[in-house]
Order: structure tokens, then C-alpha cells, then sequence
């Protein structure tokens, strides 16, 4: 069995992945509010870690009369998988 502290470390790393990656989707979704040149070094950063994981919740959910719903189900699936990752480290139930 793995000691508790490097459990509580490694849960602790992932979480703030999954922050990281959080706020970079909310930065990439934010910006294509804003007439930002898209030659942006960043912004194609951030499109190069961002698109493929939203290009999977935009074929189940496709825009509806030009709004794209798609990012916040993105959101909330990061939740549910960092859940699902928390119970198989720490051997608890989701809910």
C-alpha cells in the first residue's frame, strides 16, 4: 500500500492540473470574445491544448443560434473526472 502523505501529494499535483487547465480553457473561451489577433503566440498555445478537447463536447453539442454551450459541459466533465480520479486514488465512493 502507498503512504498516505504521497497519496495526498499526488491528489494534490493532479488537482492542480486539472486548475491549470481549467483557467486555460476559461482564458481560450474568454478571448474569442475580444478582437485578439489570433497570430498570438499564446492564443495558439492555448488553441493547441484547448480545440481537442472541446472539439469533443461541439460534436455532441453543436452550437445553438450562435452560442456554443459546449465549453461549459467541458467544464463540468473536467469536475466529474477529477472526482472519478480522486476516488480511485483515495478508494471512496463519487457521491
Amino acid at each position: 500500500m502507498l503512504d498516505s502523505s504521497f497519496l495526498i501529494w499526488l491528489y494534490t499535483f493532479i488537482k492542480y492540473l486539472f486548475r491549470i487547465y481549467e483557467g486555460s480553457l476559461i482564458i481560450y473561451i474568454l478571448s474569442s470574445w475580444f478582437p485578439i489577433s489570433r497570430d498570438n503566440f499564446i492564443l495558439k498555445f492555448l488553441e493547441d491544448i484547448c480545440e481537442p478537447y472541446l472539439k469533443i463536447f461541439r460534436k455532441i453539442l453543436p452550437p445553438v443560434a450562435m452560442i456554443d454551450f459546449s465549453p461549459i459541459i467541458a467544464i463540468i466533465a473536467l469536475g466529474f473526472i477529477e472526482r472519478i480520479i480522486y476516488s480511485i486514488i483515495f478508494g471512496v465512493s463519487l457521491f
